[in-house]
């Protein structure tokens, strides 16, 4: 069996993060969203994985490597537009040759991996396994009817009425038919070849297509507060350790991981939380499910609830809720006058200012 890992798209609803940055590549819990798969696939005994890229290959791609790291062996294959995911899907159809096939969103958390998933798939070999969770709001997603025995007999791709409460989950598991399924769908009123019609199709010429419920908790990333809601359910699990520097006027309370080489100068952090390498808290609070990347610094500031990424400056504010920054981002509070707020802002960026400040 080999996985394929879609991580093309532009992440438009994590804008402006991901004008510089593939929405795969956000980190939760300071890890990348797209690394938790593949460490999933490769625990799943799946190591032969292609991964379906689109303009934002290269940082893809310097990222992942060749899978060693991780344990896999890795293939890429370009995605020249986002044309849905049955298109990306036949676009690898040469690199994944004639085996079963996992088909993984690189934007998506599962929680207790997919290894049970698989090993049912390859004893009972449906020609389609999906992953299915009961959502509150079925409108934003594919959803799924099944039958008086399980089996799928309806899919239907974010229905404005939805006939059932069964949100698909980002991980499909095929047999080699789904490519003359997909082949033979048209493009939805999106322009897309949606992998909902592929599996549809299946249905429609008598294959079976079998599903299991996804018990604990499943995480689409695509957006701020998604991510910080995924951030927060990651950390929850986080077990302590502090490998980094503590002095004497600061206090680690609970499941905190302090990466070697930070340091924490008069400093508070209350777990879950992370701190990660050759980052520097001075004077800093930091609050619960709450990560801080690499190479970052800290002055005179409290923060809660929050993503911080690499390369980060936060000095002399007093509180940050919330709220997700980009690599190498700054914010400070000025003493000059007139006094003002002065914002530097790209494309698509949300700010909220507190009252009175």
């Amino acid at each position: 069996m080999k996985a394929l890992v879609l991580a093309g798209g532009a992440g438009t609803r994590l804008r402006p993060i991901t004008y510089t940055s593939a929405k795969q590549l956000v980190p939760v819990a300071n890890k990348p969203i797209l690394f938790y798969g593949l460490e999933q696939l490769r625990d799943a005994g799946i190591t032969d994985v292609v991964i379906v890229v689109g303009d934002t290959h290269a940082e893809i791609e310097a990222a992942v490597g060749d899978g060693t790291a991780l344990g896999i062996d890795v293939a890429y294959v370009r995605q020249d537009q986002p044309l849905g995911l049955a298109h990306a899907l036949l676009t690898a159809e040469a690199a994944l040759g004639d085996d079963d096939l996992v088909m993984f969103l690189g934007d998506n958390l599962i929680e207790g991996g997919i290894t049970e998933v698989v090993r049912r798939f390859t004893t009972d070999r449906p020609a389609a396994q999906l992953l299915l969770k009961q959502v509150d709001d079925p409108t934003r997603f594919g959803v799924a009817v099944l039958d008086a025995d399980g089996a799928v007999q309806r899919l239907v791709e974010k229905p404005p009425e939805p006939p059932s409460d069964l949100a698909l989950v980002g991980v499909y598991l095929f047999t080699p038919a789904i490519f003359d399924a997909a082949r033979a769908i048209t493009p939805s009123w999106r322009g897309e070849l949606e992998i909902t019609d592929a599996i549809q199709q299946l249905v429609d010429e008598g294959h079976r297509v079998t599903a299991s419920t996804v018990d604990g908790w499943w995480l689409d990333t695509g957006k701020k507060d998604e991510l910080l809601e995924a951030n927060r359910t990651v950390l929850a699990g986080l077990t302590r350790r502090i490998d980094g520097e503590v002095d004497a006027g600061s206090d680690v309370v609970g499941d905190v991981v302090i990466e070697a080489g930070a340091s924490l100068i008069n400093s508070s952090v209350r777990g879950p939380a992370v701190i990660g390498a050759n980052t520097v808290l001075d004077e800093v609070h930091v609050g619960p499910f709450t990560s801080i990347a690499d190479d970052c610094h800290l002055e005179r500031c409290e923060l809660e609830y929050s993503v911080v990424m690499e390369g980060c400056h936060i000095r002399d504010v007093p509180r940050l809720e919330g709220s997700l920054l980009g690599r190498e981002v700054s914010v400070s509070r000025t003493q000059r006058r007139p006094a003002a707020h002065r914002l530097l802002l790209g494309d698509h960026s949300q700010v909220e200012i507190a009252g009175g400040a």
